[in-house]
């Protein structure tokens, strides 16, 4: 293998690793490319392209990290001594991390379409071209449009003797639009990634302009009555349902730490009926929570976190897998070499049952369908989501236009209520996570549509 440009070689790097007084030690170094363009209102804000080189030492001693990280990639050795010696300070216990194959590989990046080859001049062009279709609607009184796009090369060793070299191409952008009549202000967005192709940016001007138009006529559409309705969710609100509601909680290094938690992500519990399955992992192929080994050297896998509505999995780091007796999954994450890698998401996907949105919809009477997302916030089992759309559903058929509602309550009692769950398995790229100071990390999340009885839905007072 040939080391990535600019990053010390392979002999340096594992030769910096020894002979530290550290029960593990490893390094993480990369270079970095970007690209953005950002769009406030009508005009252009902000053009540019940036480049970064770095890296971290993270040490393991009598049960305590010391970590550290750095622009300059010169006296490596010296770093890890640092990171060990911080460890060493306020380790007072045992070293326990699961045990995992070391593992030499040279992963390139995923490229489809590459960026790299369309000028800058090109993508603003494009983009000039969505900004037109958003403002030549009658009503609208701003707009964003965000895209970035970043090229990473890391170089992943450790005294456990892995030597990994690990490439990434992410995109992402973001589209939203604000309409405004006297008092009233409604806004409709979008938000799109994509793992190494260029193309997911393409070809989306009827797109561009139906966002604007549904912006516009919320303003004039009716509010829901609150209360509990039957709400089918498409598979974008259905992913981010599944990702904020129930796979934060899966993170095992919330459950461990919290004690409440911990009695109530009992393994062998049941939360669902005998369709809900839900995975997570890095393995499934090609988006952009994926990839072949997290950043600790853990091969990605899949995961299934509920089975048949039993919770039967969780997501590790080594530490944390070590110290609840299971196996890690390859979820230890870090958004660059500024951060330490913490259990994170990658993929996470409530899996297809057998209804078609046909027949789902002819089961209900009169209900609420709800599409895509703004976000919204957890505080242990409970959830509060905003949808980005939502229409009345009517006999069995989707009806008019509502005013955005709000989904709430407890995820548990919540995925206990979905009764049913769609054929039509899709998945949702834009957006990235956050946690601990990290954000946005790259993840996916999909779902069929779901339908869920006596859901309590946020709208106008009755």
């Amino acid at each position: 293998m040939s080391a990535p440009h600019d990053l010390p070689g392979r002999e340096e790097i594992e030769a910096a690793l020894r002979g530290h007084q550290a029960d593990y030690a490893e390094l993480r170094l990369e270079t970095g490319e970007s690209t953005r363009l950002i769009y406030r209102g009508r005009e252009l804000e902000d053009i540019g392209k940036a480049s970064s080189q770095g890296g971290c030492a993270r040490a393991l001693v009598r049960g305590a990290w010391g970590f550290i990280s750095f622009n300059d990639l010169r006296d490596l050795r010296d770093k890890v001594a640092l990171a060990a010696r911080q460890a060493s300070l306020v380790g007072r216990e045992e070293s326990r991390l699961a045990p995992i194959p070391a593992a030499v590989d040279d992963v390139p990046a995923r490229v489809v379409q590459d960026p790299a080859g369309v000028p800058l001049a090109e993508k603003k062009r494009l983009l000039d071209e969505y900004n037109e279709i958003i403002w030549a609607t009658p009503k609208v009184q701003t707009s964003n449009i965000t895209y970035s796009e970043g090229r990473r090369q890391v170089v992943f060793a450790s005294s456990g003797g892995s030597y990994i070299q690990q490439g990434r191409l992410d995109l992402s952008a973001r589209i939203a639009v604000v309409a405004r009549d006297g008092s009233e202000v409604q806004q409709a967005g979008v938000s799109i990634g994509s793992h190494g192709d260029y193309s997911f940016i393409q070809g989306l001007h009827q797109e561009v302009k139906g966002l604007a138009q549904r912006a516009v006529d919320m303003l004039a559409a009716p509010h829901l009555t609150g209360g509990e309705h039957t709400l089918i969710c498409d598979p974008v609100l259905a992913g981010v349902f599944v990702h904020e509601a129930f796979g934060h909680l899966s993170e095992s290094d919330f459950v461990y730490e919290n004690q409440q938690m911990k009695e109530i992500m009992v393994l062998g519990r049941r939360f669902g009926g005998k369709h809900l399955n839900i995975v997570d992992g890095a393995a499934l192929p090609n988006l952009r929570g994926s990839y072949k080994y997290d950043d600790e050297g853990t091969p990605a896998q899949k995961t299934y976190l509920i089975r048949e509505g039993i919770l039967v999995g969780r997501l590790h780091s080594r530490e944390t897998a070590a110290k609840m007796g299971e196996k890690p999954t390859g979820n230890a994450r870090a958004i660059n070499y500024h951060f330490p890698p913490i259990v994170r998401m990658t993929n996470t996907i409530i899996e297809p049952g057998e209804a078609k949105l046909e027949d789902m919809l002819a089961g209900v009477k009169d209900g609420v369908y709800a599409k895509n997302w703004y976000g919204g916030m957890t505080s242990m089992e409970m959830f509060t989501f905003s949808a980005g759309e939502a229409y009345r559903i009517r006999n069995g058929k989707i009806a008019e236009l509502l005013r955005p509602v709000v989904l709430t309550g407890n995820v548990f009692t919540t995925m206990e209520h979905i009764d049913a769950i769609g054929n039509d398995l899709d998945v949702n790229e834009g957006g990235g996570c956050g946690k601990g100071m990290q954000m946005p990390l790259p993840v996916s999340n999909g779902s069929p549509h779901i339908r869920i009885r006596q859901c309590l839905i946020g709208g106008k007072a009755p």
